[in-house]
């Protein structure tokens, strides 16, 4: 790790949203999709909200309506069903600071459309969580690899057990992996 810290430098996260909800109907809308066309239907769908996005709003519009913006059927209802578990409280945006990790990815994942991979990279990224771990994500395993001249990736139950080294600092160290992946390291 010593390589890839050298090489690539400090840590920089980019800016999170000003909104954790915007936030997680925007990774929703930018799932498997190329980043314009993500851009552009994000886009489209913020323009349905004059007074702003909120879970209320949201819930405000007919899907039918929000689909009109190009976002699939799956997209719609994964924000509807997003827009009600943060009214009803299962997904608590407006008092993450103190619900822990664990607990919040899984009333994340209870929402359909958000799984682990995007509960943890909202952790990240948008609320700065230090201790996020996410060993099922590709370009971990591979960055771990790399870092660590391995022949073969590790798989997400060998890497779970390696992080623990970085506690409580799992976050930065899953940032040097991801930079392993995309930076030529001296031999």
């Amino acid at each position: 790790m010593a390589r890839v810290i050298k090489s690539v430098g400090t840590v920089k996260l980019r800016d999170p949203l000003d909104d954790s909800f915007a936030a997680l109907v925007r990774s929703i809308t930018y799932q498997q999709l190329a980043g314009a066309a993500a851009a552009a239907i994000h886009g489209r769908f913020l323009k349905l909200f004059a007074d702003g996005l909120t879970p209320a709003a949201v819930l405000a519009l007919p899907e039918a309506t929000l689909r009109s913006a190009g976002l699939s059927t799956s997209k719609a209802v994964a924000i509807i069903d997003l827009a009600r578990k943060v009214n009803d409280g299962t997904v608590p945006l407006n008092d993450v600071e103190s619900v822990s990790d664990d607990d919040l990815v899984e009333r994340l994942v209870q929402v359909r459309g958000i799984g682990r991979w995007t509960a943890e990279m909202f952790l990240i990224f948008q609320l700065r969580r230090l201790d996020v771990w996410p060993v099922d994500d590709f370009a971990i395993r591979k960055g771990w690899a790399i870092a660590h001249r391995l022949k073969d990736l590790p798989t997400p139950r060998a890497l779970q057990a390696e992080g623990d080294i970085f506690r409580p600092y799992r976050t930065v160290a899953a940032w040097y992996c991801w930079r392993a992946t995309d930076t030529v390291l001296p031999a």
